[in-house]
């Protein structure tokens, strides 16, 4: 399963690559997802809480913009764009974050 999920990210990386946005200018900065179990990934939701769709898993080391955070319940939920596909863009724990 773990294959399937960066095989189908390294898919939408490639094809978001193409269609890449041009760099915005509102970023809180660049982060990398750290402190996920090594058999598991960060998952990037549609909106800011667990009850929104998975877009996609993403492995430790994944370089993310971080455009807002907002807290939701006891959580912290970051708006987030993949670093080299800029266009990906959806939602994280600010727990899985660390400023590069």
């Amino acid at each position: 399963m773990r294959r399937a999920l960066i095989i189908g990210l390294a898919g939408l990386l490639s094809g978001a690559v193409l269609g890449a946005l041009p760099a915005e200018a509102a970023s809180l900065g660049r982060y990398e997802v750290h402190g996920v179990a090594e058999d598991d990934m960060l998952k990037m939701r549609a909106g800011p809480g667990i009850g929104y769709d998975v877009i996609v898993g993403l492995p430790n080391g994944t370089v993310l913009r971080v455009h807002s955070c907002q807290q939701t319940g006891g959580t912290r939920w970051c708006e987030v764009s993949l670093d080299r596909a800029r266009g990906l863009r959806g939602h994280v724990s600010w727990a899985y974050l660390r400023k590069l």
